[in-house]
């Protein structure tokens, strides 16, 4: 079957109807029995099903977990590959149906998701206790223990989120749905983060951020690449444009997980002896399939790819071999989350109360001195910094490149934002904020105010318009996504000043006067998603008031200023109110924990609203000031757009004003 590229519309349609509608099912089957065949001598080999001395839960729930996880994995894969495919890069031409198809089969890989994850559930509860599957009250124990165990609790969680994402892929055929199936699917596999080996020490959140990326990575990754080959009878002269697409995702996917396996080696060696380790064969293992995968990307590229991917059954045979390394990767990973990792000697006081509550050791005495040279590295936020500066500046090289003009300026603030970003969740802030209320605020402030002041300015929505290419095949692309959510009516609706600065300033007392601020000190997901809501509340509120982006239509500045004014004198309220309190926020963690240095705790909680007032006045000057510069060039913006537009459509308005004219004057001749 030749895969030419049509030479017209009417010919890429005319192709698209001649497709069969088959799909090449022996595809996941390969891959599920490739890794089900290397898993069983896998974990016979590294003791990953060993009898244990004590609290032995028998060989079918020790062998049931390694085969029940294998299916669980590349059954997450295929959905959420199938998904993505079916989003984002798969079009559609007359007379075809291969997102119908894809989110066909995706609400199946779906369903068998569910099953081995509840099934795992089930099995994994006898694992956790040391219990046979049939002993006797193994139903009602592990009923009773469903959601107080961590690891029965997360497993519940994914359970649930994959049951509602069968029927959501069973009934999506729109881009839109379909992009959202994809979301639900990995935020699915986010539970599955938090029950790595390190999930107890003090690597914890280190361990979540590289099981996170491993997980979000290969099942893209190896999920994409069983998608494109089950449905490559269906996609015709679609493969180029799908391939080359995949070809970058995979890409991102491929150093996600080399990064997440950088990340592991930090927390599993502490000397050479553990190098030779069971647990650190099979990582030799994977990374030598890693490699050869790695191979495999670059003959699609070059062979495939790079030749017009006219050769269909080329890319299948390729894939076929691929995927059958992939498989052998999924399983050795599978063995590997059941083998002891070495013993890694901690330098951390782990059997302090700070440690216990918090997951990280008692930070030394603070001082002023301390603000510089105190660091414990937040790799999730360090990554999201990294990413957003790299491909900042690669936006601005390319329109440099082109001999269009950006203003330099615009990428320093945009770098010092993120650097600021990135000392005020791995800096000192960061860790003595998890122990002192004073400079938990810091950082809240910093988050809210600060970063926010330096990032909108750089303009980074309409870089991205510059530069992202469009297509023209009516696929999801980043450009695509980006212009749907700035122009959405959700965005409109954050983006209104008065809506931005209630959220602005209620986030405030919704997260200090309830048990938020306790949760977000003592649980790592609390504290993700406390830096997550105050950077995007703070974002959107600066946006809303000074943000010369595309979206929605700015309010008059007169009514933007009285908002900033309205909301920032809320805020000194707040600032006031903690420090003229005599009532203690998060008593019973901050009085748990005894900082030794920290010998009055309403007095630091009166430093910390003392911090939240003070640092409210320079960015309302600043504000302000932005606002007003804002209000003075949009006249001379006004102009600019209009001749522009004279200049596109031949000064259309003015003739159209000057006919009326002649009208009106006509008419009282008569």
């Amino acid at each position: 079957m030749s895969l030419r590229t049509p030479s017209s519309p009417v010919a890429r349609a005319v192709d698209d109807a001649r497709i069969p509608p088959t799909l090449r099912w022996t595809v996941p089957v390969t891959t599920v029995l490739t890794a089900l065949v290397v898993a069983v001598p896998a974990a016979a080999l590294s003791g990953a099903v060993a009898p244990l001395l004590l609290g032995d839960a028998g060989p079918v729930v020790r062998w049931g977990m390694v085969l029940l996880k294998v299916v669980h994995h590349l059954a997450a894969a295929l959905t959420i590959g199938l998904l993505v495919a079916a989003a984002f890069l798969v079009r559609e031409g007359r007379g075809t149906d291969r997102r119908g198809a894809a989110a066909r089969v995706a609400a199946l890989s779906a369903l068998l998701w569910a099953v081995s994850s509840a099934a795992i559930l089930v099995v994994g509860f006898g694992d956790l206790a040391g219990i046979p599957l049939g002993a006797p009250g193994y139903l009602s124990d592990l009923l009773a223990n469903l959601w107080g165990l961590e690891a029965m609790r997360l497993r519940l969680i994914e359970t649930v989120l994959v049951a509602l994402l069968v029927p959501l892929a069973a009934s999506a055929r729109t881009r839109g749905a379909l992009a959202w199936a994809s979301v639900l699917a990995l935020v699915a596999l986010l539970p599955l983060a938090y029950g790595g080996h390190a999930s107890g020490s003090d690597g914890h959140e280190t361990a979540v951020t590289a099981l996170a990326l491993h997980l979000v990575g290969m099942c893209v990754w190896v999920g994409g690449l069983m998608a494109l080959g089950l449905l490559l009878p269906l996609l015709g002269p679609a493969l180029p444009d799908t391939l080359r697409r995949y070809s970058l995702l995979a890409t991102w996917c491929y150093a996600a997980i080399a990064l997440s396996g950088l990340l592991f080696a930090l927390l599993t060696v502490d000397d050479l002896a553990d190098l030779s380790s069971a647990y650190w064969v099979l990582i030799w293992a994977k990374v030598l399939l890693l490699g050869v995968l790695g191979v495999f990307g670059g003959l699609q590229r070059r062979v495939v790819i790079g030749r017009g991917a006219d050769r269909p059954w080329l890319f299948g045979a390729l894939a076929a071999g691929e995927l059958a390394v992939m498989g052998a990767a999924v399983a050795l990973g599978t063995v590997l989350s059941r083998t002891p990792p070495p013993v890694v000697e901690s330098s951390a006081d782990v059997d302090t109360a700070v440690f216990a509550l918090t997951g990280y050791p008692m930070p030394p005495p603070y001082s002023s001195a301390r603000l510089l040279d105190t660091w414990q590295v937040n790799w999730l936020f360090l990554l999201v910094a990294f990413v957003a500066v790299g491909l900042y500046a690669a936006g601005c090289v390319k329109l440099w490149r082109r001999g269009d003009r950006w203003p330099w300026w615009r990428l320093l603030v945009w770098v010092l934002g993120w650097a600021l970003f990135v000392y005020v969740t791995s800096g000192a802030p960061a860790v003595y904020g998890r122990v002192m209320f004073s400079q938990h605020m810091m950082m809240h402030m910093a988050l809210m105010m600060g970063v926010p002041l330096l990032l909108v300015p750089a303009q980074a929505i309409t870089l991205a318009y510059r530069t992202l290419p469009a297509r023209r095949d009516k696929t999801l692309g980043p450009r695509e996504v980006l212009l749907a959510v700035v122009h959405s009516r959700w965005a409109g609706f954050v983006a209104n000043p008065l809506v931005a600065g209630v959220v602005f300033f209620g986030s405030l007392i919704v997260f200090y006067w309830t048990g938020l601020l306790e949760l977000a000190m003592t649980t790592h997901v609390g504290h993700v998603l406390m830096v997550v809501h105050f950077s995007l509340s703070g974002f959107a509120f600066v946006w809303s008031l000074v943000g010369q982006d595309p979206g929605p239509e700015k309010w008059p500045a007169p009514l933007r200023i009285l908002v900033l004014l309205g909301t920032l004198a809320a805020h000194a309220f707040f600032g006031l109110a903690l420090m003229q309190g005599s009532w203690l926020l998060a008593p019973a963690f901050y009085k748990a924990i005894e900082v030794p240095w920290v010998p009055d705790l309403l007095a630091d909680q009166q430093v910390g609203g003392a911090i939240a007032w003070g640092v409210g006045e320079l960015p309302t000057v600043v504000l302000v000031l932005m606002v007003m510069v804002d209000w003075m060039h949009r006249d001379e913006r006004e102009s600019v757009r209009s001749d522009r537009r004279a200049d596109r459509d031949d000064d259309a308005e003015l003739a159209a004003y000057n006919a009326h004219l002649q009208s009106l004057a006509q008419r009282s001749r008569r």
